[in-house]
């Protein structure tokens, strides 16, 4: 979308916009208001940016004009990454791995914060837990693979059938087909489930959740009826909503750098066609991310 170029504020840059990732809380958005922040259109969509810094406001010290960043600024205000220019808080970016181009580092932020924070402080698994990832061949799923892997969890990946082979080469243990396996057969008593599938689907993980686990949801809280369930079972049930979070980009980045952390990217569109984007990924069975390339 074009806008007029905005101005960097205090302690915020000003970023040029080489891509943007699209998640599904854009097409929610887009549709019903999802999270409802953004108000009644018009409005510009989109969280997850990659890009150079055009100008920095007073008081910035961590960055200069053409560093490369990515991020996930204001989460969940607007921030307006489907643009050509955006404005954040200097200090919810961080540089942009030399590993990753525009396009993979637009791919990151969103969905690797949430994977991130899931993992490392909702349920804060540990080395050595067993981790169970629905939609594990998702935006923020394959990312959680791989998050998990590296920190030393046995991982069991539940996706189609043809995602299989990539996500036991990204570090997945045991990779299971969610069309035709009840999760209560995939290995139960797990020690964490990261749900982004919702629904039916968290009350099932519960019968794979060892108690004293942690499973948490994603897409959105669970209703009483299961919060209730799972307590009388000594299990942990917890809806996350991410946040920006610079020390957690900072880990991912870290991760990228050795090599234990790539972002996929399904399919590429110009910011033009944002709506066609939008379309292929709200309908699912693509491995990685969508995402939004300066023209």
């Amino acid at each position: 979308m074009s806008t007029d170029r905005p101005e960097p504020g205090l302690g915020e840059i000003l970023v040029r916009v080489e891509a943007a990732g699209v998640n599904p809380v854009d097409w929610r958005t887009r549709a019903d208001g999802g999270l409802g922040t953004l108000g009644h259109p018009p409005f510009v969509l989109g969280w997850d940016v990659a890009g150079t810094v055009e100008a920095t406001g007073p008081g910035v010290t961590l960055f200069k004009p053409s560093d490369r960043v990515m991020g996930m600024p204001r989460f969940p205000y607007e921030a307006g990454t489907y643009a050509e220019f955006v404005t954040g808080p200097a200090r919810q970016f961080v540089h942009a791995p030399d590993r990753l181009g525009h396009t993979e580092a637009a791919a990151l932020p969103l969905a690797g914060l949430t994977a991130w924070q899931a993992l490392t402080e909702a349920a804060a698994h540990g080395e050595g837990k067993h981790v169970l990832v629905h939609g594990a061949a998702g935006g923020v799923g394959h990312l959680a693979v791989q998050i998990a892997a590296a920190q030393g969890a046995r991982v069991t990946a539940m996706a189609r059938t043809a995602h299989h082979e990539r996500l036991r080469a990204l570090g997945a243990e045991e990779a299971v087909d969610y069309t035709g396996t009840e999760l209560a057969l995939t290995g139960a008593q797990v020690d964490t489930v990261i749900d982004t599938i919702g629904g039916s689907c968290t009350e099932q993980s519960l019968e794979a959740l060892r108690p004293g686990g942690t499973l948490v949801t994603l897409p959105g809280p669970p209703d009483q009826a299961t919060l209730q369930r799972a307590e009388a079972a000594g299990k942990h049930l917890l809806f996350m909503l991410v946040e920006p979070d610079r020390t957690g980009l900072l880990a991912l980045a870290e991760l990228v750098d050795r090599h234990q952390l790539t972002p996929a990217v399904a399919a590429t569109f110009p910011l033009a066609d944002a709506g066609q984007a939008h379309r292929l990924a709200e309908a699912g069975g693509q491995f990685g991310k969508v995402v939004l390339e300066r023209a």
